[in-house]
């Protein structure tokens, strides 16, 4: 069998390329926006095409790919949001992701894309009171058979798992949380996978594990083999401190919360033992027991934060951010070029002028200067904490991917 060739629609930090690399698969495109996601992934898979912002995209002129990837923008469906709902003006990019499909579909006679996976927030299941989770059903599956409609579940509330088939496709989704896949980070996550020529997504989701060659313990191999040269080890066996959107402090101990994008300005934080010292980074809280830590709430926010003797509050840097989600923490390093072509400059111009319109900046287009001052120093750590924050978990996005090569596999495709 030929190796699967995977196109990703808002790829962001490359987790579904790599993944797919991991899983056997080949990544042939990539659409994104941003340019600190973009320099990175140009870096570490520079055999991958990138396509933009896909509002531009033509499915139909695109190169054909067995899978395609989208894990579109949460952020009006995510509990931590303001809740806009799937019509939010990101969220809603979600249908350019399905009218891609559908040009692609119909431009190879039904052969391609035989495959979707699409990753989101939990919060996608209660967002309008469950009307936007059946409304991402309803466009997936009319891929395949178009007008069909899903019911609502009883009393609006979808279960963490399901599977839907039909003549000819299947489709099934499961919540997958990346503390059990892997890595020290809570994030729970919807995973969908379709299989338009076969009833191939309920197994890859539900039955492929050890059977694909993923397992967890696989997995953390692979991920201790990559991050042989980094000297941190992330959050393993520490106290760490969650910022919970300004609310509230979550505390857990050896696993960090989930990462976000938007975390006013700081990444989780770890409590661990050092010289002592009593005042830390703007984290605020106003007391550590050695012993135990109860969670914290905005009432606590009183007066100068301490810390006990003995003990220090750090961020985590960036690198272990990377760990967190399952990559190597030296994805973003070296990112510099500091004898820039002409033709990086004309891409990079464009990458960046893309952006521009596509977030509707009034800020006036780079300059060739700005464009190769940005090149030779393109490192920013809250572009990177971003990045992750976005991002998908590398052990749940290695296990679909390996599920799908797996099944396609046994029915010989």
């Amino acid at each position: 069998m030929d190796r699967l060739k995977l196109g990703s629609l808002f790829d962001g930090s490359g987790g579904f390329p790599l993944g797919g690399l991991l899983a056997g698969v080949t990544p042939v495109w990539a659409s994104e926006i941003e340019p600190f996601p973009i320099r990175v992934t140009t870096k570490r898979l520079p055999q991958m095409k990138h396509l933009g912002d896909v509002r531009t995209i033509n499915g139909a002129e695109i190169e054909p790919v067995d899978i395609i990837t989208f894990g579109s923008p949460c952020t009006d469906m995510s509990i931590a949001g303001r809740r806009a709902g799937l019509e939010g003006r990101q969220s809603s990019l979600f249908y350019q992701a399905i009218r891609i499909i559908k040009e692609m579909r119909c431009a190879t006679n039904g052969r391609h894309p035989r495959w979707i996976c699409w990753e989101n927030v939990v919060g996608a299941f209660s967002s309008n009171q469950g009307r936007d989770f059946k409304a991402v059903l309803d466009a997936i599956i009319g891929i395949a058979e178009p007008g069909a409609k899903v019911p609502m579940p009883e009393k609006d509330r979808w279960p963490y798992a399901d599977i839907y088939m039909g003549d000819g496709w299947s489709v099934a989704y499961r919540t997958l949380d990346a503390q059990h896949w892997g890595v020290a980070q809570r994030r729970r996550r919807c995973y969908l996978v379709g299989d338009f020529r076969g009833g191939g997504a309920g197994p890859v989701l539900f039955e492929s594990e050890g059977l694909s060659g993923y397992s967890a313990e696989s997995f953390r191999a692979w991920q201790r083999t990559a991050g042989a040269a980094a000297d941190r080890t992330g959050v393993a066996g520490c106290i760490c401190l969650n910022d919970q959107g300004g609310i509230c402090m979550d505390i857990s101990i050896g696993v960090s919360g989930t990462l976000r994008a938007q975390m006013d300005g700081h990444p989780p934080c770890i409590v661990e033992q050092a010289t002592p010292v009593y005042t830390i980074t703007p984290c605020t809280f106003t007391q550590i027991v050695k012993e135990q830590i109860p969670t914290l709430t905005a009432r606590d926010f009183k007066g100068p934060p301490a810390v006990n003797h003995g003990y220090r509050v750090r961020k985590l840097i960036p690198a272990e951010c990377a760990k967190l989600m399952g990559f190597p923490p030296w994805w973003c390093a070296g990112l510099e070029t500091e004898n820039p072509t002409e033709e990086d400059i004309s891409f990079w111009a464009k990458v960046w002028e893309t952006h521009r319109r596509a977030v509707g900046s009034s800020a006036r287009p780079k300059s060739r200067t700005q464009v190769i001052k940005w090149l030779q120093h393109p490192h920013l750590d809250s572009a990177e904490y971003k990045m992750w924050g976005n991002g998908v978990a590398l052990p749940n996005v290695f296990f679909v991917l390996a599920g799908i090569v797996w099944s396609a596999q046994i029915s010989g495709e």
